[in-house]
């Protein structure tokens, strides 16, 4: 499996209801818009998936429902993170019967584990499982931040783990792992802002939250990339800087769906604790998405 080019962390879009049921017509909506827009792939139940707030049953059933309606249109990286070893393991189970082209484990929260339980997690959940594994790196939310040499055990401990999502804002940490493990270790952008930079020094796409609104565009920057036109991709990920600011000017995803609100794909409805994007925050967006728009992108 090639993991390259622009994966859309899809939202998961919630019902204005006292239950808040996930809105699986949305779901369906929002999933063919992106394959309209280009994307390589869709991760469903990932961060902005807000998966934490999703029922076991929801979470299988999000999964289910996106592999089966891309159709084989784009990659299915299923988000089957836990804290839980058992419990990623069962999910990944899941996902991968359900036909999932891949997995993506995020580093576990709140245990805050050593490298060596770290390393024990990821090669248990890897074994367990045939299809690629995505490690996914992103401490500021999970209080644990795995060492490039961990990786590197994990990867050699169990062949399918392919890639790696770094969501550590560090391109020096990315370039570390694109010098050490080469073409071993897939490296991807967990960070909209940093895709371009990433790539310049190896990595090949970027798992994004900005292409929920504009897959179109977020594609272009990494096709131009890795067809190595770097000026025309320099020019259209700077244009959209903006764009990728007020995506993260509040809690991920309050500001996306906002954003997909406006446009009327879905409501703004998110799970607490989080809570929607406040007025001033939407004024934020708004201000991005229009001057991208007027400055003709």
């Amino acid at each position: 499996m090639r993991l390259e080019g622009t994966y859309t962390a899809i939202v998961t879009p919630f019902r204005d209801a006292p239950e808040q049921p996930v809105d699986w017509d949305a779901l369906d909506a929002l999933v063919d818009a992106q394959i309209a827009g280009g994307i390589t792939g869709l991760v469903p139940c990932g961060t902005t998936g807000e998966s934490p707030t999703l029922t076991p049953e929801e979470h299988g059933r999000v999964i289910e429902r996106t592999i089966a309606r891309a159709k084989g249109k784009a990659q299915v990286i299923a988000g089957t993170g836990s804290n839980s070893t058992r419990e990623a393991i069962a999910t990944s189970k899941h996902a991968e019967h359900a036909g999932a082209d891949a997995v993506m484990i995020v580093v576990p929260y709140y245990n805050r584990p050593t490298q060596d339980g770290l390393a024990a997690h990821f090669i248990a959940v890897a074994k367990s499982v045939k299809v690629p594994v995505v490690v996914y790196n992103i401490p500021a939310r999970t209080g644990s931040d795995l060492a490039p040499e961990t990786l590197a055990r994990i990867a050699e401990a169990a062949p399918n783990v392919v890639a790696t999502k770094e969501a550590t804002g560090d391109v020096l940490r990315a370039q570390k792992i694109v010098q050490t493990m080469g073409s071993r270790m897939t490296v991807l952008s967990g960070d909209d802002a940093l895709t371009l930079p990433m790539m310049s020094i190896g990595a090949r796409g970027v798992i994004s939250v900005t292409s929920n609104v504009l897959p179109g565009d977020v594609s272009r920057v990494t096709r131009l990339a890795l067809e190595g036109k770097w000026d025309e991709a320099r020019r259209a990920h700077l244009a959209l800087l903006s764009v990728h600011e007020a995506m993260f000017v509040e809690a991920n995803p309050s500001p996306a769906k906002a954003a997909l609100a406006m446009r009327g794909v879905m409501t703004d409805v998110v799970r607490g604790p989080l809570v929607a994007c406040s007025e001033g925050g939407r004024k934020v967006v708004a201000a991005a998405l229009e001057a991208y728009a007027k400055a003709g992108r």
